[in-house]
């Protein structure tokens, strides 16, 4: 029988002995590891891109700069810009963001149906007054590169999102096969589109229900 002195000093190697010798501490005891903070990336990445949002509500686009983002968001410049590269590439970011949010692409089975929620979908998103701000921006700007890139990459966002209606409404029959997505899309969303950026009407109901009779009867024959 081994034993036991009530006396005896513990051996400090019995409890190091399967820590490895870099997370010990100079005095041999194991070192407490500091957890890293859990999704701070994603969180000031939220934090500029809903200060983004804001500040478009409030002013127009050319009015803001990156100094003015960060400082909403409480982050430092040099975190936008080697995030974004520049106040375009940031206000690209949150409004594409905000065009797909609560936004999901209808799968109603009907194209009639996709239609009216995409149209209505459409509707609404350019009725903000932070994408208003951008799209007038960005046709005002037209010319400099890197505006013309932060449309290009808006639109090519929507219509990604809608592409499928019509790809799926061929795979039903109700629609041809040899009908171009893309120009469905654009003969639906085109007249809101004029509206809001042109006439400086209202998107009304009615007038988004109408968008979708005629995009129907010219693509669809019904």
């Amino acid at each position: 029988m081994v034993s036991t002195d009530a006396g005896a000093q513990p051996d400090p190697t019995a409890r190091t002995a399967d820590v490895p010798s870099s997370d010990l501490a100079a005095s041999g005891e194991p070192r407490t590891r500091s957890k890293r903070p859990g999704g701070r990336s994603a969180r000031v990445q939220e934090q500029v891109l809903t200060a983004t949002l804001a500040l478009l509500t409030e002013r127009e686009i050319d009015t803001i700069s990156v100094a003015d983002i960060a400082a909403r968001a409480n982050v430092a410049e040099t975190t936008v810009y080697r995030r974004w590269g520049s106040r375009t590439g940031v206000v690209s970011e949150a409004v594409m963001k905000l065009a797909v949010a609560n936004n999901p692409p209808p799968r109603t089975g009907s194209l009639a149906e996709d239609l009216m929620t995409l149209a209505k979908q459409v509707a609404m998103l350019i009725g903000r007054p932070e994408v208003r701000r951008l799209l007038r921006a960005v046709y005002a700007l037209s010319g400099d590169p890197e505006i013309d890139e932060a449309r290009t990459a808006f639109y090519a966002a929507r219509f990604e999102i809608a592409r499928h209606i019509i790809e799926q409404a061929q795979q039903r029959n109700e629609i041809g096969t040899d009908i171009d997505s893309d120009d469905v899309i654009e003969s639906l969303v085109a007249p809101m589109y004029f509206r809001i950026l042109v006439s400086g009407r209202e998107v009304t109901e009615e007038f988004v229900e109408r968008c979708v009779r005629d995009t129907l009867l010219l693509f669809a024959g019904k």
